[in-house]
Order: structure tokens, then sequence, then C-alpha cells
């Protein structure tokens, strides 16, 4: 009896090696994401502070920054990309893992923004008005902070 095929078990083995496979290129996937969208957040934030230094140029200080509509659309895109919902940030309070969180002081010659990481809540990326650009390992922005 001259049969061609595959045996079940044959079958089984490949299928269960594909599975195998496919696994660990999602779990790669994921990992991509966390840091492209850790990249938008710092992108983002590095952007406000650009946009900091034009209002202070304007102005003179850096009254209202939190408010002003291009610098609330940079952090609500830096939101997004940690996956904060608008509902739960709040500005001017202090930040954890599901606030974003935007100071001045009240002498508006200070600032600082902090957003948490997508790929570890425990973790934000914060810019402040003295230039720096840095990550809170295992940290937020605290309450009225205008530096990282």
């Amino acid at each position: 009896m001259n049969k061609k095929g595959f045996t079940l078990i044959e079958l089984l083995v490949v299928i269960a090696i594909i599975g195998v496979l496919a696994s660990v290129v999602l779990a790669s996937l994921n990992t991509a994401r966390s840091k492209g969208a850790d990249a938008a957040i710092k992108a983002n934030l590095a952007n406000i502070r650009a946009q900091a230094e034009i209002a202070y140029d304007t102005a003179g200080n850096y009254s209202g920054l939190c408010g002003t509509t291009v610098v609330a659309a940079a952090i609500d895109a830096a939101k997004a990309a940690a996956g904060v919902s608008a509902t739960t940030a709040a500005y001017g309070t202090a930040g954890s893992s599901t606030v974003a969180a935007c100071h001045v002081i009240p002498a508006n010659d200070a600032w600082a923004i902090s957003v948490p990481l997508k790929s570890s809540s425990a973790n934000s990326w914060c810019v402040d008005s003295t230039g720096a650009s840095k990550q809170l390992t295992g940290a937020h922005l605290t309450l009225n902070a205008t530096a990282c």
C-alpha cells in the first residue's frame, strides 16, 4: 500500500511550530507600539517647549501657558498617545499614571509639564522652562512643581 501524504502527528507539529512563531512576532509588535507611543509623547512635549518660548518672547512671561490652544492641543496629543483620557487628566494637579500635569508658577516665569509614558505608566516624560527634557523614573510631576 503506497499512500502519499502527511500523518496527523506531522500536521499537528507544523501547526504548533507556526503558533509559537506567531506568538513571538505578536509580542514584538506590542513592544514596538509602546515605543512608538513613547516617541509621540516625547515629540509632543518637545513641541510644547518651543511653543512656550514663543509665548514668552511675545508676552514676556508664561501666563496662561497651560491653557493656550497650541499647548493644550499638544498636551492632548501626548495624552492620547499615552492612553490618558481627557476626562481623567487635569492641569495644575499632581501627575500620576492617569494624569497629565501642566504647572505654571504664580509669577509666570517657570513651568513644567509631564505625561505618563505608554510603555510604563509608573514613569513619565517631563519638560520644563529650564530646557530639561527627561524621564521621571518611578515618579510623576509633583503638585505645582515647575522643574523636572
